[in-house]
C-alpha cells in the first residue's frame, strides 16, 4: 500500500484479500486517527505530553519505571535492534518474556523501530515456538535470559536480564536514550498476536496501529473508564491480547501504572492488590473465586474496577463476589481477532449472567444459519463488527470467521429486548442428545453451585443410544472424595437447578483441567479424551445411567 512504512512487506503481502476482510466501522469521533500513526509513540509520548514525564508508569517487585524512564530505556532497546542487529521496519520480532518492565520496554521499542511484534506466552514449548516462526516468518527472538530453552537456534537471539556483555541489560547504556520512531502509516501491521491454542492449531491475527488505539478508545475508555491515578494488575500474560490490554495498553492511554506480577497464585494475587494499592485487576473467572475461597475478600478492598474475561463468568461466582466484596465484576467478551472486548457492561449497567451491552464503537448482532437477524429472545450465532476485526495470517479459516462483513465469533447468545446478550454456548459445545439441545457452560454453572464442586468442564460424549450425552470433567474441592456416590449427588444437584434432561449422564473427577497459558481450558483435549474412550468408561469415571 502507497505510504506504509514497512520495507519488509511480508505482513502487507499476507493479508486477506479485502473481499475476506470484515466490515470495519469508525462511526464515533475518538476512532478518527491520522493516516500517519506510530501506536508505541502515541502510547507513550503522548502520555508524557499530557501527564508529564514524572508520572510512574510500571511497578514491580524490583524496580519503578516513570513514563520518562521507560520512554529512555525503550528508545535504546529500539537503537540496539536496529544498530546492533539490523532490524528493518516491518520485521517479524518473536517476544518472549514474562510480565515485567523489561518485556514492556521491548516490546514498546520493537514497535517504534517501525517491527511486528510476534509476543508468545514464555511457557509454549519448542514445538509451539517452531510452528509459530515458522507461520510467521520471524526475523528476530527478543527473550528473558531465562526462557532460551527451546527456541530456534537459527534465528538471532537477542537475551535480557542476564549476565554478559551481549545482554540486552548491558548493551544499552552506550545507546542514545532519543530515538525517532518509524513514521508508521496507521494501517501497516504493529502485529501478530497467536491464539491461545484452544483448537489446537495455530493461527495469528494481525492488527494495525489503530487497532492497538482503538481498543482502548473502545472498551477502556467508555466501559473500564480509568483515571491516571490508577494502578493496574493482574495475571493475563501480555503475550494475551486480554493482557496486552489491561496492563500495558490501557494504562498507558489514560496516564495509569501497572504493577507487573510474572507470576501469582489467587491468594498472591490478592495479596498484590493490597500491598501496592491495586485499584483495577485483570483475571480469570477461577481466580476470582478461589481468591474467596482462600479468605482474600478483605485484600480486596481497595479494589476500584475488577474486569473477567477468557471465560465465561458465571453468575454465580459473580454474586458470591459481590457478596464478598461489594464489587461488580465487570464480565466481557472479547477475541484474539479483534484484539479485545466489545461486549462489557459495568456499574449499575450490570445485568447478574449477562456479558453485557455493546461497547461504544462496535455493533453485534445475532444471526441465524443463513446469516439473517433473530428475533429477541431467540439463540443464534454472534457477530460482531466495528474498528477491529479478523485478519488471519494466511489461513483458510478467514472464510468461517468472517461473513458478510460480520466477524462471527463461535459462540451461542441470545439478546434481550434491552439489548444485553446472555451466552449459551460455544458452538462446539452444543451437545444434541437425544433430540435434546444441551449448552455444555449451562451444566457447568448448575455443577459450580455445589459447594463441592471447585471447576469443571462439560463437553459431548458419543453414546449409542443418544447420539451424545452431557460429560463432566469436575474438580473437587479440597479433601472431597470422587466416587459414584459423589457423581449420583452432583447429578442429582443439576436437576434441581436446570431442566432434569441437561444433567451430566458422566462424571469424571480429575484433579485438574487443562488449560492454556492463558488460563482457558482446552476443551479440545477434553473432547479428544471422551473420544479414545468411547469404547469403555476412563479410569477414575463414574457412569450413572
Amino acid at each position: 500500500m502507497p505510504g506504509s512504512a514497512h520495507v519488509d512487506t511480508f505482513c502487507r503481502d499476507h493479508l486477506p484479500p479485502p473481499d475476506r476482510q470484515p466490515e470495519f466501522l469508525f462511526d464515533r469521533p475518538e476512532l478518527h486517527y491520522p493516516e500517519r500513526l506510530n501506536c508505541a509513540e502515541e502510547l507513550l509520548e503522548g502520555a508524557i505530553r499530557r501527564f508529564g514525564p514524572d508520572r510512574p508508569c510500571l511497578r514491580g517487585p524490583e524496580e519503578t519505571l516513570t513514563y520518562g524512564e521507560l520512554s529512555a530505556r525503550s528508545n535504546r532497546i529500539a537503537h540496539v535492534l536496529v544498530d546492533d542487529f539490523g532490524l528493518r521496519p516491518g520485521n517479524r520480532v518473536l517476544l518472549r518474556g514474562p510480565n515485567n518492565p523489561w518485556t514492556v520496554a521491548a516490546w514498546l521499542a520493537v514497535v517504534k523501530a517501525g517491527g511486528v511484534a510476534v509476543t508468545v506466552m514464555p511457557l509454549l514449548r519448542a514445538k509451539e515456538i517452531a510452528e509459530l516462526v515458522t507461520l510467521t516468518a520471524a526475523d528476530l527472538v527478543v527473550t528473558d535470559h531465562r526462557f532460551t530453552a527451546d527456541l530456534p537456534e537459527h534465528l538471532p537471539t537477542l537475551t535480557y536480564g542476564g549476565p554478559g556483555p551481549d545482554d540486552l541489560v548491558a548493551r544499552c547504556p552506550s545507546k542514545e536514550d532519543s530515538f525517532t520512531c518509524v513514521d508508521t502509516a496507521a494501517d501497516d501491521v504493529v502485529l501478530l498476536a497467536p491464539t491461545s491454542g484452544t483448537t489446537g492449531r495455530p493461527k495469528a491475527t494481525m492488527h494495525y496501529h489503530r487497532d492497538v488505539l482503538a481498543c482502548a478508545d473502545t472498551f477502556a475508555r467508555h466501559v473500564l473508564k480509568p483515571v491516571a491515578d490508577d494502578v493496574f494488575t493482574g495475571t493475563p500474560p501480555i503475550g494475551f491480547t486480554f493482557g496486552l490490554g489491561g496492563l500495558v495498553v490501557f494504562p498507558l492511554r489514560f496516564g495509569a501504572s501497572t504493577f507487573l506480577v510474572e507470576r501469582a497464585t489467587p491468594e498472591e494475587l490478592a495479596d498484590t492488590v493490597a500491598r501496592h494499592g491495586v485499584t483495577v485487576l485483570f483475571t480469570a473467572p477461577t481466580a476470582y473465586k478461589a481468591m474467596l475461597a482462600a479468605g482474600k475478600a478483605g485484600q480486596l478492598a481497595g479494589l476500584r474496577r475488577c474486569v473477567s474475561a477468557g471465560e465465561h463468568l458465571p453468575a454465580a461466582t459473580w454474586e458470591h463476589f459481590r457478596r464478598e466484596t461489594g464489587l461488580r465484576i465487570i464480565n466481557g467478551i472479547g477475541g484474539t481477532e479483534l484484539l479485545h472486548i466489545f461486549i462489557s457492561a459495568a456499574d449499575d449497567d450490570i445485568r447478574p449472567g449477562a456479558t453485557g451491552r455493546v461497547v461504544p464503537g462496535f455493533h453485534a448482532a445475532v444471526l441465524d444459519e443463513d446469516g439473517e437477524p433473530v428475533p429477541d429472545g431467540m439463540p443464534g450465532r454472534l457477530a460482531v463488527k466495528g474498528p477491529t476485526g479478523c485478519r488471519y495470517l494466511a489461513d483458510d479459516r478467514q472464510l468461517d470467521y468472517v461473513r458478510d462483513g460480520w466477524n462471527l465469533t463461535g459462540d451461542r447468545y441470545v439478546r434481550d429486548e434491552d439489548g444485553y446478550f446472555w451466552f449459551q454456548a460455544r458452538d462446539d459445545d452444543m451437545i444434541v442428545s437425544a433430540g435434546y439441545n444441551i449448552a455444555g457452560p449451562e451444566v457447568e454453572n448448575a455443577l459450580l453451585e455445589h459447594p463441592d464442586v471447585a471447576e469443571t468442564a462439560v463437553v459431548a460424549a458419543p453414546d449409542p443410544d443418544r447420539g451424545m450425552i452431557a460429560h463432566a470433567f469436575v474438580v473437587l474441592a479440597d479433601g472431597v472424595a470422587g466416587d459414584e456416590a459423589k457423581a449420583a449427588e452432583l447429578q442429582a444437584f443439576v436437576k434441581s437447578v436446570i431442566a432434569p434432561y441437561k444433567y451430566p449422564r458422566r462424571v469424571e473427577f480429575v484433579a485438574e483441567l487443562p488449560r492454556t497459558p492463558s488460563g482457558k481450558v482446552q476443551r479440545y483435549r477434553l473432547r479428544a479424551r471422551v473420544r479414545d474412550a468411547a469404547s469403555g468408561i476412563p479410569p477414575g469415571s463414574a457412569l450413572i445411567p
